[in-house]
């Protein structure tokens, strides 16, 4: 009964806050994005990086890390089920990397600047766009960082723990012999559920990062067998968490 009656109040302070605090690093990224190089995306990536830490200790949704990145490149593969995924990851990854999003959230006015700074693009019902995207994440592997991709490339609004995964983020990871790095966010339905835009509440945000899965010796006709082994680890942690709340 008390969070229906301030969840209107709260939700009206996170937009708020978000506004503002947009409105005050747009200027500074939209000059640095003039450079349009590999520095400039990388001092967007810490200027978003920072901008999210506070903005989600501002609104409560402070984010907690388990788990270790380990050293070098790795393709992370993150579960998908709440709007806050996608800004939950720069506070939980501490290096420099660029996501794989969808190219229809570019057209977001604001956002949909700031989106196209530090994203790679895909339309995933063109093959073009696919092909594309694909070589543009394997030039980020070799000469700037980490990919990230959300393999069930859309919300999960089902009851399983996961949706099926697309093949790229293993495919790639097979053609490139990157290992993957599974991440698992247990809590992004709790702080913004997809049911609606303004069910959003405060309260802890856990990033949780398993071990890598190795891809050294495995054929590019493993791309089901990798597929599978990762998603099958993720569940497995989601599930353990799900029944520990």
């Amino acid at each position: 009964m008390l969070r229906k009656i301030l969840q209107p109040f709260y939700t009206l302070y996170v937009i708020v806050t978000f506004v503002i605090s947009i409105l005050i690093a747009l200027p500074l990224i939209a000059i640095v994005s003039l450079a349009d190089n590999m520095k400039g995306r990388k001092i967007i990536h810490m200027l978003i990086r920072m901008w999210s830490i506070v903005w989600l200790w501002l609104i409560g949704m402070p984010v907690k890390v388990k788990g270790m990145i380990p050293e070098g490149r790795h393709i992370i593969v993150a579960n998908h089920i709440s709007y806050m995924d996608t800004l939950i990851i720069f506070p939980a990854i501490s290096s420099y990397f660029r996501p794989l999003g969808k190219k229809e959230m570019s057209k977001v006015p604001v956002i949909g600047f700031i989106y196209k700074q530090v994203v790679i693009l895909v339309d995933r019902s063109n093959a073009v766009s696919r092909a594309v995207s694909m070589r543009l994440m394997w030039r980020v592997l070799r000469k700037e960082g980490n990919i990230v991709i959300f393999p069930e490339g859309t919300f999960n609004e089902t009851e399983d723990t996961l949706k099926s995964f697309y093949d790229g983020a293993f495919r790639l990871a097979l053609n490139t012999q990157t290992d993957i790095l599974p991440l698992i966010l247990p809590d992004t339905v709790d702080r913004w559920h997809f049911s609606a835009w303004w069910k959003i509440w405060p309260g802890k945000n856990r990033a949780v990062f398993l071990k890598p899965v190795k891809v050294a010796g495995m054929r590019q006709d493993q791309v089901a067998e990798l597929k599978q082994e990762v998603f099958s680890k993720m569940e497995a942690e989601l599930v353990k968490y799900k029944q520990a709340k």
